[in-house]
This record gives structure tokens, C-alpha cells and sequence, in this order.
């Protein structure tokens, strides 16, 4: 079975530095749940502003062509 590689849709926060981790979570098709998961292990890069969660839109692309959201990876 082969896999096919789709092209790329473009995230519905073009432009924007950050999103929500609700945000973050249509854009990967997974549940708010999980994404607040995934954001406590780690495994969805975020930042703390107050109370605030946030997903920067540049580590998540990164994560997402890569697999890795460090800078430079």
C-alpha cells in the first residue's frame, strides 16, 4: 500500500503569529481534549501569556512539515 502525499492546505490563520489551542486543534482534525493533551506533554508547542494557552502558527508549521517545532530543525 503506497501513501500519497497531499498538497498542503493553507491554515485559516494565515497571517496571524499565534492561534488557540481550539484553533490548533481544527487544523490538526483532532478534539479540544486532546489538543489541551498534547499541549501539556508537550507535543503541541505553546506559550503562556497570563492565563492564557497559545500555539504559535510557526512552531505548529514546523511540527507539522517536519515533526520537530524546534527553530532550525
Amino acid at each position: 500500500m503506497s501513501m500519497e502525499t497531499r498538497p498542503v492546505q493553507k491554515m485559516r490563520t494565515e497571517g496571524r503569529a499565534t492561534m488557540t489551542v481550539e484553533e490548533a486543534a481544527r487544523e490538526l482534525g483532532i478534539g479540544r481534549g486532546l489538543a489541551y493533551e498534547l499541549a501539556r506533554r508537550g507535543e503541541i508547542p505553546t506559550l503562556r501569556l497570563g492565563r492564557r494557552l497559545i500555539v504559535p502558527v510557526a512552531a505548529l508549521k514546523r511540527l507539522l512539515a517536519t515533526g520537530d517545532d524546534r527553530p532550525g530543525a
